[in-house]
């Protein structure tokens, strides 16, 4: 089975993010880079999934700036056996991104494709059902659970009224959510294996692509805020607060 993990390069969830004063985007000075934590999720479970059948290819991709061969240098550490870096060095809207993904996934024949429910910097949440779309594969999001029998897939997702089991044939998208797993450290032996196998670069123009923008984002602000709260005395002066000032009830 050859399975595809697309990853991101976002900051890290510890880094305090500033934006530009325009607007515009967030200041990258001095910002630490990792991979989406959702991405790191779906690369454990596609190394355990060739674990666990004792054969297959994990294959990285990313769609971005060559900065980001740094964070696929980190998924090959891990225990993936190659990545492909699709250039693109201007940012790409969700659908665009699905479109180059699907693109990848013909050409090198992907039997499964095991992502990230969203990104952590974004939150769109759209990349897996579009490329799903795209593909007219079977998909499966939110995933806290993945067993696979031969070419079927039995996925149970995290929906609001608690869990949900689906079933489909493969080829397939799957997107992790938080508690499929917990991914592994890369270890020593895993970095300097790293450093020797396959990176390759595309050029995201070489793909035929329709990348035209779907969406655009105008400005970025940051969340007001919060008002500090305040102690009240009784349930009653709580009540009246909550009618005459909040207008909650």
């Amino acid at each position: 089975m050859k399975i595809l993990v697309p990853v991101k390069r976002v900051p890290d969830p510890e880094t305090t993010i500033r934006l530009l004063p325009d607007g515009s985007g967030i200041a990258t000075d001095n910002v630490k880079w990792v991979i989406n934590p959702f991405d790191e999720i779906a690369l454990e479970e596609a190394l355990r999934i060739k674990e666990k059948q004792g054969a297959g290819e994990v294959v990285l991709a990313a769609v971005g700036q060559k900065t980001w061969q740094e964070q696929l240098r980190t998924g090959l550490a891990m225990g993936a056996d190659r990545a492909i870096m699709v250039v693109a060095e201007k940012p790409l809207d969700s659908l665009a991104i699905a479109r180059v993904l699907a693109k990848v996934i013909a050409d090198e024949k992907i039997d499964l494709v095991m992502m990230g429910k969203q990104a952590i910097d974004d939150d769109s949440n759209q990349v897996g059902q579009m490329l799903a779309e795209v593909l007219d594969w079977p998909q499966a999001t939110f995933a806290s659970k993945v067993e696979i029998a031969g070419t079927k897939c039995t996925v149970i997702r995290e929906v609001d009224g608690g869990l949900e089991t689906v079933a489909f044939p493969l080829p397939a998208v799957i997107t992790a959510d938080l508690r499929l797993n917990e991914p592994r450290y890369a270890s020593l032996p895993g970095i300097m294996k790293a450093r020797k196998k396959e990176l390759k670069e595309i050029p995201v123009e070489s793909l035929g692509v329709d990348l035209a923008p779907q969406m655009t984002i105008k400005v970025l602000k940051s969340p007001p805020k919060r008002q500090a709260g305040r102690k009240v005395g009784s349930v009653q002066e709580l009540v009246q607060l909550l009618h005459n000032e909040a207008k909650l009830i």
